[in-house]
């Protein structure tokens, strides 16, 4: 069991966490994912909230690899109207931001999103972890190495999941330093890593268990499913549920999707199983 405390909302989680996803964006990589319209957008969260969804995860960026770069105040004006919209439609949602920048993590929060989700852990903008502690919100710390734009030149390790394991440790001390208080740990599937490396950190996502913290599996629809198995992103859901399915035997505690119902029955299945 872990809590999060969301701007004073405490989620206890005595069982793993669905967030979907929200992309108001025009170039995810998986076309289906892709909300721009604030009626879909608000129609989407609130389908996802009914299917099962604890937190709703918006972001304005793509950051598939060899994505284009949008500055700060470009990312602003995708996900702020969003974001605000949900809440005065479902003011119980829980959205979580995610971004890399400090400007965007702050003005997000204002508009009623209570948790940061950066694929940078702070790498990309040196203001972010002063943000976050400053806004009191969840933070979740992503591996990855380079910028989306660079990152398959940056696929070599010696030791893949040590070499994760020992980031999460240098970054856990330094948001400990800054005085962030609840942090979720990303090992970043498909950041930096190819298909064989994304399918060896999965076999041993159980050893990033040791840092204690709540540990987020993003594995939806992603190339390694669908390259490994020669369909497209459009028909790597029964894919997507069998990793999810292994990261919840591996220790995940929180599974990024944009499938929540079948997302949230791999986990109730799971849990049953468990407890057998």
């Amino acid at each position: 069991m872990f809590t999060l405390n969301c701007k004073g909302r405490l989620i206890k989680a005595d069982k793993p966490l669905v967030m979907g996803i929200i992309n108001a964006t025009p170039d995810s990589f998986y076309e289906a994912g892709r909300q721009q319209a604030i009626s879909n957008i608000l129609q989407k969260t609130e389908q996802m909230m009914k299917d099962g969804a604890t937190i709703i995860d918006i972001g304005g960026q793509s950051t598939r690899p060899g994505s284009d770069l949008l500055s700060a105040e470009e990312e602003l004006k995708r996900v702020i109207e969003p974001i605000a919209a949900i809440i005065k439609q479902l003011p119980e949602a829980v959205i979580s931001i995610d971004t890399f920048y400090a400007k965007v993590a702050t003005e997000a929060v204002a508009a009623g999103a209570s948790i940061v989700n950066d694929i940078s852990a702070g790498e990309m903008d040196k203001a972010m972890f002063t943000t976050v502690a400053n806004l009191k919100t969840p933070y979740v710390c992503m591996h990855m190495k380079g910028t989306p734009q660079t990152m398959q030149q940056h696929t070599v390790y010696n030791n893949l999941t040590k070499e994760v394991l020992d980031f999460f440790i240098t970054k856990l001390e330094a948001c400990k330093k800054a005085g962030i208080n609840d942090v979720i740990i990303d090992p970043g599937f498909g950041f930096a890593k190819n298909a064989e490396q994304n399918f060896k950190l999965l076999k041993e996502l159980r050893l990033l268990k040791i840092t204690g913290k709540p540990l987020l599996a993003g594995l939806s629809r992603k190339s390694s499913i669908y390259k490994t198995l020669g369909i497209t992103a459009n028909e790597a859901l029964n894919g997507t549920t069998v990793l999810n399915t292994i990261a919840l035997m591996n220790g995940a505690n929180i599974l990024r999707v944009h499938d929540v119902k079948e997302a949230a029955e791999a986990i109730t299945l799971f849990c049953t199983y468990q407890n057998a």
